[in-house]
């Protein structure tokens, strides 16, 4: 089972070292995509790799506090996506990965995005699918409510996803420590702009591919709109019904 040894990560301050679990996956023949999880680790990307694995090798790390990885069980920080972003760079210069195109899910989508702007000429492409924009999300504040204090009372099925990432005595933990930190980045944004890059997404200038389900219930009215007014050049690829509205074949070239 490969594993990274870090000196440090921002996103577990006072623990050293920090040891990072990761998969290397596909036939490719070089490094090129590096898929960033959100709280259900890697599991969204299985058909990823089934779909692209003959063309490109990807590695797929567990950021400190998931799978894996270095266990914590202190309060998440609100800032935890560039501190996961400034961690998954390491991981990659560990591994001598210099430039990789870059998938991230939901939270990773977030954490791929701070990589693109905090180090553009690491990522030759970002596909950022579930992507979130606003920092208040008020259609889902019931549901980071409910389950930071009743993680068992999720569905069956995506329990069971978790145990498969997290481990049986850690997924709880992993779903209630999200969802008090999205709490508390909601609570933030009355005082700072409502959105996740202060600003800042406009300045990205990196190719980005984002992949959207029209009925992503995490997402609220307007917010991939406000993106897209953000990021003009960026393709935009619709999932309806679970299943993709055309071939997404063309989304992972062959090599950066």
């Amino acid at each position: 089972m490969p594993f990274v040894e870090l000196p440090h990560s921002p996103h577990v301050p006072g623990v050293r070292p920090v040891r990072i679990h990761y998969r290397v996956v596909g036939r490719g023949g070089q490094w090129s995509s590096c898929m960033v999880g959100g709280v259900i680790g890697s599991i969204p990307f299985n058909r990823q790799v089934e779909a692209f694995g003959d063309q490109v090798r990807f590695v797929i790390p567990d950021r400190s506090g998931y799978g894996r990885s270095a266990r914590w069980r202190k309060q998440m920080p609100t800032d935890f996506h560039q501190r996961a972003a400034e961690e998954t760079l390491s991981v990659l210069t560990a591994l001598g990965i210099e430039q990789a195109i870059f998938w991230g899910h939901s939270d990773g989508a977030v954490i791929a995005t701070r990589i693109g702007l905090s180090a553009p000429t690491r990522c030759a492409r970002l596909i950022l699918e579930a992507f979130h924009f606003y920092r208040n999300k008020p259609n889902s504040r019931a549901f980071f409510e409910q389950f930071a204090t009743h993680s068992e009372e999720i569905k069956e099925k995506a329990q069971k996803l978790l145990v498969m990432d997290h481990g049986e005595e850690q997924w709880k933990i992993v779903v209630q420590r999200n969802c008090r930190a999205w709490l508390r980045i909601a609570t933030q944004s009355m005082r700072s702009a409502n959105d996740l890059y202060d600003g800042r997404l406009s300045e990205l200038r990196v190719p980005v591919t984002f992949v959207h389900g029209r009925c992503d219930p995490r997402t609220e009215t307007g917010e991939i709109e406000r993106a897209r007014e953000a990021l003009a050049r960026a393709e935009l690829r619709f999932i309806k019904a679970g299943r993709p509205t055309e071939r997404i074949t063309c989304l992972v070239p062959a090599s950066p």
